[in-house]
């Protein structure tokens, strides 16, 4: 039998990391068994379902590249599908109608919870006559769950669970205004699609035995089922807004690559021996469903900072610069005039650990800063700096020349001539060039910068330095 996985979120908010997390899993499985990979948005929900949230899932599945062969569907488009199956189990007889009261309901749990007992519905409806269904009244549709025997099932994750089905009650399919219930609308959901394996968060382990019921009434075949962990913050309680960015797409607004991100959370409850890093090609190559750990796994920011900083380093610069594209546009940054941004970037890759690092350290070659380093210019711009500037402003000027050779052989002139280290010419000059006390090599970066940006620079230096001799 073909592979078939399914992500289905409901679009209430952002993508948030876990939800990636199953969404890869199942996205791998389909990829690493050649088979299909479905799209489904659950947004039955209809008073917290939105427009946006379904764009922001979109928006993060696309930034992710975890592309899909079907959908997206909406089951809010499959109502009538729905309705359909319900009177199709309710002629069968394993679905009825609940007449019951809000207030009887209420008062049924209270009583229950009194006692000590499991809140569940007391089947008070299950075996009403055709005389006494008045299908004018307000009612819901129940399934009639079996009484007797057991439901067992093979975690791909947790290994073999088994409940009874007299802790499983008559759970509600339709509600009172028709509109079908999520264990009933995802039974039909993944019939209809023929989904074959179903990766979800281990919340959901409580729904599968009422949907396996459902899939038995309907004489549909059971997908295999694998309930994954929740992801912990680095203080082991469940990953929230506390502990940083919960949403994908904040990942991308941070700077972190998609390629960074879906590598750390592959590793967020799988592993492959001692290996770290994964090609997206690796993971569909080596990925096993049946060896996603049972344990929580802890969110950790500086290890993906660390992955982060691996991609940099290591992808093809031009992809680099395709995700760059965004936070230059954040920063109102232009790589238009400047040097060849493919120059900058292993000369910078380990010195940042985002993109968001990277926009701010190649600022200085593509537009001018607003002010000195406040750290750096005390330091380094102080009136003990005036006559190395002058000089290596001077040798500078009179380069035939700029190229990194030529402007090595100046600043090392100017040293020798004043008889300083290197250290008082050229911190001084990194500072004006850069407005920062750390750049790569002085020779490229006043290269990259430009002979006549240099020479400005220098003198917006030396000025500041004036006004603070005034000021004193």
């Amino acid at each position: 039998m073909s592979v078939k996985t399914r992500f289905a979120p409901s679009p209430t908010g952002y993508l948030h990391v876990g939800g990636a997390r199953t969404a890869l899993y199942s996205w791998l499985h389909a990829k690493a068994n050649d088979g299909q990979f479905v799209l489904r948005i659950e947004d039955t929900d209809l008073e917290r379902s939105t427009p946006e949230a379904v764009e922001a899932i979109m928006d993060g599945m696309r930034w992710l590249e975890l592309d899909w062969n079907e959908g997206p569907y909406f089951q809010t488009k499959r109502f009538d599908r729905y309705k359909e199956v319900i009177a199709q189990l309710v002629e069968a007889g394993d679905a009825y109608p609940c007449f019951c009261s809000r207030e009887r309901l209420d008062e049924l749990r209270e009583t229950q919870m009194a006692n000590k007992q499991k809140p569940r519905y007391d089947g008070k409806c299950r075996h009403l006559s055709a005389d006494e269904i008045d299908l004018s009244q307000d009612h819901v549709i129940r399934f009639k769950n079996p009484q007797e025997g057991e439901v067992t099932f093979k975690d791909v994750v947790k290994g073999e669970i088994t409940i009874s089905n007299q802790e499983l009650d008559d759970l509600i399919i339709a509600r009172t205004d028709g509109s079908p219930t999520y264990n009933f609308t995802v039974v039909v959901d993944d019939r209809d699609m023929g989904i074959t394996q179903v990766v979800r968060g281990d919340d959901h382990i409580n729904n599968t035995p009422r949907q396996i019921n459902i899939f038995k009434a309907l004489g549909a075949p059971v997908p295999e089922y694998g309930h994954v962990p929740m992801i912990l913050g680095d203080d082991g309680k469940k990953l929230s807004k506390r502990h940083g960015a919960v949403s994908v797409m904040q990942y991308r607004d941070d700077g972190y690559l998609p390629q960074a991100v879906l590598n750390y959370l592959v590793r967020l409850g799988w592993s492959h021996g001692d290996q770290e890093v994964f090609s997206v090609s690796e993971m569909i190559e080596l990925f096993d469903i049946n060896s996603i750990n049972k344990a929580p796994s802890a969110f950790n920011t500086q290890k993906l900072d660390w992955l982060n900083q691996q991609y940099i380093k290591s992808l093809p610069v031009e992809e680099v610069v395709k995700h760059l594209q965004w936070h230059l546009a954040q920063a109102g940054l232009s790589l238009d005039s400047g040097p060849d941004i493919a120059e900058l970037i292993p000369e910078f890759a380990e010195r940042v650990q985002t993109l968001k690092d990277l926009v701010e350290v190649i600022r200085p070659y593509y537009s001018d800063f607003e002010s000195f380093e406040e750290k750096a210019a005390k330091k380094h711009l102080r009136p003990v700096a005036k006559e190395p500037l002058e000089t290596v402003k001077q040798k500078l000027y009179d380069l035939a020349e700029w190229a990194p050779e030529a402007i090595h052989a100046a600043i090392n002139e100017t040293a020798e001539q004043l008889e300083v280290g290197m250290g008082k010419v050229g911190m001084p000059l990194r500072v004006a060039a850069t407005g920062a006390g750390m750049s790569p090599s002085l020779d490229v970066t006043l290269k990259w910068i430009g002979k006549d940006k240099t020479l400005q620079r220098i003198d917006r230096a030396l000025d500041f330095i004036r006004q603070r001799e005034q000021s004193a």
